[in-house]
């Protein structure tokens, strides 16, 4: 019998079915679609700096093809890039760590999904502060964990307290993911705010801590704080970074982790039956990134600065359209408006009954690309990046405000 005659529902794992669509990829797939047709589509849905990536690391990866570093790596990454992490995390972040406890993969992804499927079994539940990251929900039901949100708003600035951590935390707890900087939010945990929630898995041995840090360069407060740099939870800390944010490299599809030996071998061991080492000319463009102190780099400081410029542009401009409550992000470049004031409204042929309605119709109307909230745990609100230029913001804005006007 063809394939194609056959029921899909009967064919494909019960797992494929349980996984959602990122709608990151799917609102950008869209907007896609749409300029093919034609249309002057802004997409602020996209989560990736506009910057090419600095000439000094694609230097290197010219240097690595003239000296044929062309063949399989390590599982784990060149032993030299793994020394190059341990001495940007000894620098930039006061931790110590050795090579061994170093796994680098295909993008911090990877890193997430190693560490989450070497920790989780089924039924275990998994702390995922909301708002989250797209992929956290789906990658713990790969590893058949049972997810547990613990909600914040605009009004907290989208973080929690110790005192939800605590009310979350089931004999069934192993395992807390969140990043800092944040990826919807654009919120950043303080030295003061880590140490609450650290006190809490203190008292809880038996739970690990997945900190995604790969916002880090992209901080607007200063000095970057890591969950890892508490003693008394140091060894239950997997801290995930990359390459892909902080030094525009999105597409060369690098990130690590840092962790204990036992969970680096556990990483080490997956990662060898999937894809094993990653791309060998990525690593030796990495070192290069990492041996560069971002505070002397005047490459990634006109990237940083430039950021924070459109931040106080965009923020002018969302406060602007009557409706949205916006908070000031701290990090990374995303806003995460509060839209319900729109939810019943409509424009006489469309009706706004949530976050998801909004976005389809300023994607169809405006032709702006945004992301609902619901993908990322929050339905109250919408996700835009503001990684453009300073003209399309402003174009954008102006097209957002035009169209909601509209609804009545």
């Amino acid at each position: 019998m063809p394939l194609t005659n056959l029921n899909a529902m009967n064919i494909l794992s019960e797992r494929i079915h349980r996984l959602a669509e990122s709608e990151t990829l799917a609102m950008t797939r869209r907007s896609r679609e749409l300029k093919e047709q034609g249309f002057d589509v802004i997409n602020l849905s996209i989560g990736q700096p506009d910057f090419n990536t600095p000439e000094y690391i694609k230097a290197a990866a010219r240097e690595a093809l003239d000296q044929n570093f062309t063949f399989y790596s390590p599982v784990s990454g060149y032993p030299d890039l793994r020394k190059a992490i341990c001495h940007k995390l000894k620098r930039d972040n006061n931790l110590d760590y050795t090579p061994e406890q170093i796994v680098v993969s295909t993008g911090a992804k990877q890193s997430l999904a190693n560490a989450m499927l070497a920790l989780v079994n089924p039924g275990d539940e998994v702390i995922v502060p909301a708002p989250y990251w797209v992929s956290y929900k789906e990658i713990v039901k790969l590893a058949e964990g049972t997810p547990v949100f613990i909600h914040a708003g605009v009004d907290t600035d989208f973080k929690i307290t110790p005192e939800q951590l605590e009310q979350a935390i089931t004999p069934k707890s192993k395992v807390f993911i969140f990043s800092s900087p944040c990826n919807p939010t654009g919120s950043v945990y303080s030295r003061e705010e880590l140490a609450g929630l650290a006190a809490v898995f203190s008292k809880h041995p038996g739970i690990f801590i997945i900190s995604d840090e790969i916002y880090e360069l992209i901080n607007f407060k200063g000095k970057h704080e890591s969950i890892a740099q508490f003693p008394e939870i140091r060894e239950r800390v997997i801290l995930v970074n990359g390459v892909s944010k902080g030094f525009a490299m999105t597409g060369w599809r690098l990130g690590y982790c840092a962790t204990s030996l036992e969970i680096a071998k556990a990483c080490d061991k997956i990662q060898g039956q999937v894809t094993s080492g990653t791309c060998s000319i990525t690593q030796r463009a990495a070192i290069a990134a990492l041996m560069t102190d971002p505070a002397q780099s005047e490459e990634l400081q006109h990237m940083i600065e430039t950021f924070r410029q459109r931040r106080e542009l965009f923020v002018k401009l969302l406060n602007d359209i009557p409706g949205f409550r916006t908070n000031l992000p701290d990090g990374a470049f995303y806003f995460f408006p509060d839209v319900t004031s729109y939810f019943g409204k409509s424009n006489g042929s469309v009706k706004i009954n949530n976050a998801t309605d909004l976005c389809n119709y300023l994607l169809d109307n405006a032709h702006v690309a945004i992301v609902s909230g619901d993908a990322f745990g929050n339905p109250d609100c919408i996700r835009l990046s503001y990684a453009t230029s300073n003209e399309e913001l402003i174009e954008a804005a102006r097209r957002i405000k035009e169209k909601l006007a509209l609804l009545h």
